[in-house]
């Protein structure tokens, strides 16, 4: 009997033990929770980040989850990059234009002029030609940690006004990313910078003409389609070049596995979006009946393609970065250039 009465005693300590320290075995079970802010707006967010997310919260089997805020919901987008740095937010999905880095690259993420005909265009020159070292450098520097990059559509015009030669350009009031904002004024562009969700009723009250800001894709997907008549064919870039940032306090105390887990799940966003794109872009405009496509002659667009190559030249000369950039851009459109169809147009 003593023996038994020291074995319940000493079963109930345990159970109480076991009691007792069951909330810190919960608490060490939590799922890490990320705030993930996103460049695009709702409509858009949902086929350009959305399937990221949705594959990390899913194969983190309950261990991570990703809270996904769309354009401006938690910071305006040009603020992004500063709360990355403060940990405001946990993990970005921008364009380094749109978010106003702090780094030489700001000009070279979004849609550099001319640089890419397109959408796998930017995983080869990152991941072949060396831009993810550079990119991974830079941002090291500011002390934000860089994930990856991939592309996305051509940048194209869809505006109220009909555009067939450059003089159409002369005065055009075009919602646009900074840097091509900027190449386009020697046209007689005028950029406008509003907040994304505000292009809509902007072109609605005559403040925009249109947008050089995507593909046909996205016109149609965030009803900028809706709102205007012409979608012009030329573009000023054949691919978005946008990437994933992450704190790097947050993605250092992320286990290996769930590291391993989030890198798959921005692949997957991407491979996702490829298809997107690259078959949205040519349903819409064979079958789309909301924008009437026009063209400028190529003879004529090829001005614009020249003043794109001297455009690089000054970049280059804003720095060591920026060269180093500039000569990815070079090198790999002399080799499409020779490669001939369909790595390049002529």
């Amino acid at each position: 009997m003593t023996t038994r009465r020291k074995f319940l005693a000493s079963a109930g300590i345990g159970t109480a033990a076991t009691a007792l320290s069951a909330p810190s075995i919960l608490r060490a079970q939590a799922p890490i929770k990320w705030r993930m802010q996103t460049y695009a707006g709702a409509a858009l967010g949902a086929e350009v980040t959305k399937p990221a997310v949705d594959y990390i919260n899913k194969a983190a089997n309950g261990e991570m989850e990703i809270e996904l805020y769309f354009a401006d919901q938690i910071v305006p987008t040009g603020e992004l990059f500063q709360a990355l740095q403060r940990g405001t937010i946990d993990a970005v999905h921008s364009d380094d234009d749109s978010m106003a880095s702090p780094t030489p690259l700001q000009r070279f993420g979004g849609y550099f002029p001319l640089a890419t005909k397109h959408i796998l265009d930017v995983p080869v020159m990152f991941n072949q030609y060396g831009l993810a070292d550079i990119w991974r450098e830079e941002y090291e520097k500011v002390g934000v940690t860089y994930l990856a990059s991939a592309g996305q559509d051509p940048c194209n015009f869809n505006t109220t006004r009909e555009i067939t030669s450059l003089a159409d350009l002369e005065g055009l009031k075009l919602y646009t990313f900074p840097t091509a904002g900027r190449f386009l004024t020697q046209f007689g562009v005028i950029p406008v910078s509003i907040p994304y969700e505000d292009a809509e009723v902007a072109v609605q009250t005559g403040e925009l003409d249109g947008m050089s800001w995507c593909g046909i894709t996205e016109d149609y997907t965030v009803g900028w389609a809706n709102v205007t008549d012409y979608f012009l064919t030329n573009n000023i870039s054949g691919a978005w070049i946008g990437s994933h940032f992450v704190n790097p306090k947050s993605w250092a105390d992320l286990p290996e596995h769930l590291k391993d887990i989030v890198m798959a799940g921005i692949e997957a966003g991407a491979k996702y979006r490829d298809q997107w794109y690259w078959g949205g872009e040519a349903r819409l405009r064979a079958k789309g009946d909301k924008l009437q496509l026009r063209s400028i002659p190529q003879k004529e667009w090829k001005v614009v393609e020249d003043a794109a190559l001297i455009f690089w030249d000054e970049m280059a000369e804003e720095g060591e970065v920026a060269a180093k950039v500039v000569k990815v851009f070079r090198d790999y459109n002399e080799v499409i250039g020779n490669a001939g169809p369909p790595y390049s147009f002529e």
